[in-house]
């Protein structure tokens, strides 16, 4: 096990402080890498997880020069750490090399660790299962969630989170087209879906509801999928209740220009309700005062805590020149609540 001591406030040589800019939303503190592996080169996709004692972070651990992922699972006491490195997290009756990118709830009435998972990214097919824990360690696969609907907008669904919102159960999702925009080898061009479970249980079923977010509805930060150097589609979404009652939908996109392996970028947008329509606030973590990040940044979850937004997020590390096998690392970054509301 490996652990690191890092606590917001404290004054260390990887923590600093942004000023506020005028019409854009930045964090007051960034942190890392606030957690270092000691199984997996890269560590991704972080999903952050409190069981009424424990908090918990589960994401994708492994290597970007293979794709081959596991469950990579640490433990604190408190959401700022000290995070301590578990074993993997085991998943029972479901495999696959791209089987990633966890989302965990915990439910405080049944006592149980309910996850999200996709079975795969780079392809058309894969769909969303359902895993469940009694302690967080081992999971068992339960069911499929969502199936992907071949030849439509929804060809392939990953990157899933749960969220609760108003007392109800939501599903949010990165969904790939069938077809492609240009003649160009397969690159993912997802938007971003949500579903809502008809029982209010984390098994569901759950109802397909509607595409809420568009490639061409942030265009200002979103590379077009006309451009002959697009990059990614939109991915990495999750939906937050936040205290005013406003849903804030923090997800992953890709700048319009820049050298490949320095565009992708958190941002954030706000509804008044799951279904939208979203605003977009723009990507919200500056690539300026990179003492250990590299300036790309991605899919990240986000938790209200304190009156404090906090946003567990992956970063390209400097350790690796060479942007195919750079490191990715957990950061953190805080933000006030008034500066969302």
């Amino acid at each position: 096990m490996h652990s690191i001591n890092v606590l917001p406030g404290i004054n260390l040589p990887f923590a600093y402080t942004y000023p506020m800019e005028p019409r854009a939303i930045r964090p007051h503190t960034k942190i890392g890498p606030f957690f270092i592996s000691a199984h997996f080169k890269d560590a991704k996709d972080p999903c952050i997880v409190h069981d009424g004692v424990t908090w918990h972070i589960f994401g994708s651990g492994g290597t970007v020069v293979k794709e081959e992922w596991s469950i990579l699972h640490a433990t604190a006491p408190d959401i700022g750490g000290p995070w301590t490195e578990q074993e993997p997290a085991k998943l029972v009756g479901l495999e696959g090399m791209h089987v990633a990118a966890p989302s965990v709830m915990y439910d405080h009435r049944d006592k149980l660790f309910h996850m999200a998972i996709q079975e795969d990214f780079t392809a058309p097919s894969g769909g969303i299962e359902y895993l469940v824990s009694a302690d967080g360690k081992t999971f068992s696969w339960m069911k499929n969630l969502l199936e992907p609907i071949s030849g439509s907008a929804e060809a392939g669904l990953y990157d899933p989170h749960f969220s609760g919102i108003r007392g109800e159960k939501y599903l949010v999702y990165a969904g790939m087209p069938a077809f492609m925009s240009n003649d160009r080898p397969f690159i993912p061009q997802p938007d971003i879906f949500v579903a809502k479970s008809q029982t209010n249980l984390w098994t569901g079923p759950w109802n397909r509801m509607q595409k809420i977010l568009d490639h061409d509805e942030i265009a200002w930060h979103h590379n077009r999928r006309q451009d002959p150097d697009y990059e990614w589609g939109i991915e990495g979404p999750q939906l937050v209740e936040l205290p005013n009652g406003k849903i804030l939908l923090n997800a992953t996109c890709f700048l319009p220009e820049g050298r490949r392996g320095t565009r992708q970028r958190v941002f954030f947008a706000l509804a008044d309700n799951p279904e939208g329509p979203f605003k977009s606030l723009g990507p919200v973590l500056s690539d300026r005062d990179q003492e250990w990040e590299s300036g790309e940044n991605g899919h990240a979850t986000a938790w209200v805590y304190r009156d404090q937004l906090y946003l567990f997020y992956q970063a390209r590390s400097q350790k690796n020149p060479d942007p195919l096998a750079n490191n990715w690392q957990y950061g953190l970054a805080m933000f006030d609540l008034k500066d969302l509301m």
